[in-house]
């Protein structure tokens, strides 16, 4: 499960994801350069033809090829989410919702281009194949992608889907959303039709409306990069843990619900799902650089870190800290008090490194790198001070 949205305005646009899977499973933030064609390309588990790659920073889990959002150097961000499709499931290895966020930033150059390489990904290639390590649990994927001027939600189901366009704001979850409303297809509805015919309709669709009410409040409001945090910290009452402003901590839901309301944007299921990565990018539209706000872990117990494109910091690669922050969200899950002491901890960091982040707008990359060395450090620093 994972929750996506954008805003976009005359000054650019904002995208947001939380990433949910395994909790034991280690995802990593890292930057990948250009490539030129090698003629093929393996994916998870298909081998097809390749095609130059333009660079990219990706959320990628460590054992997938492919990424669960990211953004590329024309100001590209696209983020999937798993969609509970009525089709047979049980075909043969295809492409995966990762590999094809992947793939279309490699390729595209902007949101609508975006739709037209997955479009063509999926009618040759089509959806199969685990998302899952160590489970045969296929699954199709929706997307959100969106560029500097607008976006486009894209819903699918096996080789078919269906599209959207839009120029303000769009929030995704893990169902159907367009209804009647998309203005392309592949062509397996017609006018008219809704794409919740292609929902499995055993599968409860509040798994995922909770979290998409708290995701579109945020996207509608016009979010600065401090409000899409607090709404990927959102525990099912109101969003908080803006870096900077000393929001009151509201501790992980302490039951499921019958109504399922336990289930939220940052997720705590103990040993089902996690939030295990976030993401924020602000994607400028007078072409000044990409801006991110990356967190490893679960966002309620972890450290936006500013960085730009040409630095990542080495701490959002760094497997042994991604398990000192997957050890911290388990202390906080065993007793959910503890969360006050660890924001206490972790609050004026993530304020400092984001005050610092803006001091270094427009300065070279060698202040960035410098920066994100200097992050990496002060996250050290502030988990051995938490004893984990």
């Amino acid at each position: 499960m994972c929750d996506t949205f954008a805003s976009v305005s005359s000054a650019g646009s904002l995208f947001a994801k939380n990433s949910d899977r395994g909790p034991l499973e280690p995802q990593i933030i890292e930057a990948n350069s250009a490539r030129r064609s090698q003629g093929s390309v393996h994916t998870q588990y298909l081998q097809i033809a390749d095609a130059d790659a333009s660079p990219t920073v990706l959320s990628r889990p460590t054992w997938l090829w492919g990424a669960e959002h990211g953004v590329n150097d024309h100001g590209l961000a696209v983020g999937n989410e798993r969609v509970y499709s009525s089709r047979d499931l049980t075909g043969p290895d295809a492409l995966i919702g990762m590999d094809l966020v992947r793939l279309t930033l490699e390729r595209a150059r902007s949101a609508e281009e975006g739709v037209d390489v997955l479009s063509e990904l999926l009618a040759r290639h089509g959806q199969g194949g685990s998302g899952e390590p160590d489970q045969g649990d296929a699954y199709d994927s929706s997307f959100l992608l969106v560029d500097a001027t607008g976006g486009w939600v894209v819903e699918t189901s096996g080789h078919d889907w269906v599209g959207a366009p839009f120029v303000d704001h769009a929030a995704i979850s893990n169902r159907y959303t367009l209804g009647t409303d998309w203005t392309r297809s592949s062509g397996a509805l017609v006018d008219g039709e809704s794409v919740e015919l292609w929902h499995q309709t055993s599968v409860d669709t509040r798994l995922a409306d909770h979290r998409l009410a708290a995701t579109s409040a945020c996207s509608v409001s016009g979010p600065s990069p401090a409000d899409a945090v607090a709404t990927l910290r959102f525990h099912g009452t109101v969003p908080w843990g803006a870096p900077g402003r000393g929001d009151p901590t509201e501790l992980p839901p302490s039951e499921l619900g019958d109504d399922l309301s336990g289930i939220t944007v940052c997720m705590h299921i103990p040993g089902y799902q996690a939030t295990t990565a976030s993401m924020v990018c602000s994607l400028p539209s007078d072409g000044a650089p990409v801006r991110f706000w990356a967190c490893v872990g679960s966002p309620c117990c972890g450290v936006y870190v500013p960085f730009v494109a040409s630095s990542v910091p080495t701490v959002l690669s760094d497997l042994r800290q991604v398990e000192r922050f997957a050890a911290l969200r388990d202390q906080v899950e065993a007793n959910h008090e503890t969360l006050i002491d660890v924001r206490e901890a972790l609050d004026p960091l993530e304020a400092e490194l984001w005050e610092e982040a803006d001091s270094l707008i427009g300065r070279s990359s060698d202040s960035w790198t410098g920066f994100g060395d200097q992050c990496g450090r002060r996250v050290e620093d502030a988990l051995t001070g938490l004893g984990v």
